[in-house]
């Protein structure tokens, strides 16, 4: 009998256990990670900053804020940092204190979970598939009527890969201005954007006080394990607040320098970027000749695929994928979705012929 349980991209244990595959035999393209690993500079010179760890960080973290600065565009003084952005969401929803957050989706659960820790309640916004998932600006703004005091969003969405343009992002700030709602965006994966300078809300910041910006380093430098996050918010003082509820020293030594290695890498990003861009059309390409799918044109990392053919579910596809030690998401966990969906990231060229060689098999059955 074939597993009920739903997987997630780090869920490789429980992947090890249920289907018997060593962990380190499995192919992720659930985790949305750079298949390029770690940076280039980084994995030559961190060793010979180990030393750092035998001092406490700097409490203010100025020298990577200077450096994270420089990587946005920005002034270094409207950056936080934190354990992962997942520390932020939480940080910044315990000091907006929303009673009611509206979260356009289907996206990551992290958001809901957050809002409701804080005793706030949650409603979503669907991102339709008769619009391609992209957002319908005039019907959020209908929904932002309702009392709403936080509006959450991702840019580029996990799991659609779609995304807001900056023109429409300041519409929506402008609305929400008026009615005094924070907007929380979560940028993770602009960074594998084609044109991230059209997507970036960072230079509004400098314009609208009631906007946050989330980012980590978890994917685009594929470093989830060094646990390090940033915000960009051109609010002072919501800034002072987050910073004097924030516990000190949540980023380690060694994770403070690796973030100011990495984000000076510029071979590693062009490379980065250019192999998200050649494989995201190439596999695009030869998903659109496939009749028994449909694939939704991705800006991020990652496509959302649906299944076309009536006899084949979502739990087959990643049942088939995960047998052959290659594992996808299951997208029929996430809101407005069902077993018709699956999202897989891009790899290296050889990962990805054969995740599509066993994908076609399977959606061929």
């Amino acid at each position: 009998m074939k597993p009920k349980e739903h997987f997630h991209g780090s869920d490789l244990e429980k992947i090890e256990k249920v289907y018997g595959i060593r962990k380190e035999d499995i192919i992720s393209f659930s985790a949305n990670v750079n298949p390029l690993g770690v940076s280039f500079r980084l994995r030559d010179t961190l060793t010979n900053h180990i030393d750092a760890i035998t001092t406490y960080p700097d409490r203010e973290y100025t020298s990577l804020r200077r450096c994270i600065g420089e990587y946005v565009q920005t002034d270094y003084e409207n950056i936080v940092v934190g354990n992962g952005s997942t520390e932020l969401i939480s940080l910044f929803i315990q000091s907006t204190h929303p009673k009611k957050a509206l979260i356009v989706g289907p996206t990551y659960s992290e958001y809901e979970r957050e809002v409701s820790i804080g005793g706030g309640r949650s409603h979503y916004f669907s991102l339709t598939e008769a619009s391609e998932f992209r957002l319908d600006t005039d019907a959020l703004t209908e929904e932002l009527s309702h009392d709403v005091d936080l509006l959450i969003l991702c840019n580029p969405n996990n799991p659609t890969s779609s995304v807001i343009k900056r023109g429409q992002m300041r519409d929506i700030l402008d609305y929400c201005k008026r009615k005094s709602i924070t907007v929380i965006v979560d940028e993770t994966y602009v960074e594998f954007a084609e044109e991230p300078d059209e997507v970036t809300a960072v230079p509004l910041t400098e314009f609208y006080n009631n906007i946050v910006i989330l980012r980590g380093i978890s994917k685009f430098f594929a470093a989830p394990g060094l646990r390090l996050g940033y915000a960009i918010c051109g609010n002072r003082d919501l800034l002072k607040e987050i910073n004097q509820k924030k516990n000190p020293w949540t980023i380690n030594s060694l994770a403070a320098i690796a973030g100011e290695i990495m984000f000076t890498d510029s071979k590693y990003i062009q490379e980065t970027r250019k192999l998200i861009s050649t494989e995201r059309a190439r596999i695009c390409a030869r998903l659109s000749e496939n009749p028994n799918c449909r694939s939704y044109q991705p800006h991020a990392n990652f496509v959302l695929v649906k299944i076309l053919n009536d006899k084949v579910t979502s739990e087959d596809v990643f049942d088939h994928l995960i047998r052959n030690n290659l594992m996808i998401r299951d997208c029929s966990t996430f809101p407005f979705l069902n077993n018709k969906y699956i999202r897989f990231c891009f790899m290296m060229p050889e990962q990805n012929d054969r995740l599509l060689e066993l994908l076609f098999e399977a959606l061929n059955e």
